[in-house]
C-alpha cells in the first residue's frame, strides 16, 4: 500500500477503449518525478504468467492514448497474492515492457498524505475481493 512519494492517484477502474471494446485499469497513477503514468493490477490470487500479456496491452493503450510527448515510457504493476520468482522471470523475459510484479501485504493504516488521494484500505480490499468477478 505505500507506494512512496510522487505517486499521483488518478482513479481506479479507469475505463480504457482500446478498439471496439472498453477495458478498465485497476489503478492508474502518474509518477511526478519519473514522468510517467503507472498501470496497477491487483489479482487475488497467485500470479499467471497471462496477467502480462493484459498488461503490456494496458501499457500500450495508455502511451498511444494518454502519454504526452514530454511523459517517459508508461510503467506496469502487477499486485498479487504469491508469485513463483522464477514463472516471474520468465513471464518478463518475453516482453520489453516495463513491467514489475509484486506480492501484496495488506497494511492497517495508510499514511496521513496518501489518505486523501488513495481508496481507503476497505475500499481496497473491497476491490481487491471483486477483481476475479469483475472486468477480468
Amino acid at each position: 500500500m505505500e507506494l512512496g512519494q510522487g505517486f499521483a492517484y488518478i482513479g481506479r477502474q479507469v475505463p480504457i477503449k482500446i478498439g471496439e471494446t472498453e477495458r478498465f485499469i485497476d489503478l492508474l497513477f502518474y509518477h511526478l518525478e519519473l514522468r510517467c503514468f503507472v498501470v496497477i493490477e491487483l489479482k487475488i490470487g497467485k500470479f499467471e504468467a497471462e496477467y502480462i500479456g493484459k498488461l503490456g496491452l494496458y501499457i500500450s493503450a495508455i502511451n498511444h492514448q494518454k502519454k504526452k510527448e514530454t511523459d517517459n515510457p508508461t510503467i506496469g504493476i502487477i499486485i498479487c497474492k504469491t508469485k513463483d520468482s522464477v514463472e516471474v522471470q520468465y513471464s518478463l523475459e518475453i516482453t520489453s515492457q516495463p513491467i514489475g510484479v509484486s506480492e501484496y501485504r495488506l497494511a492497517k493504516l495508510l499514511p496521513d498524505n496518501l489518505k486523501s488521494n488513495l481508496p481507503s484500505i476497505e475500499e481496497f480490499e473491497e476491490q481487491l475481493k471483486n477483481i476475479g468477478s469483475t472486468h477480468d
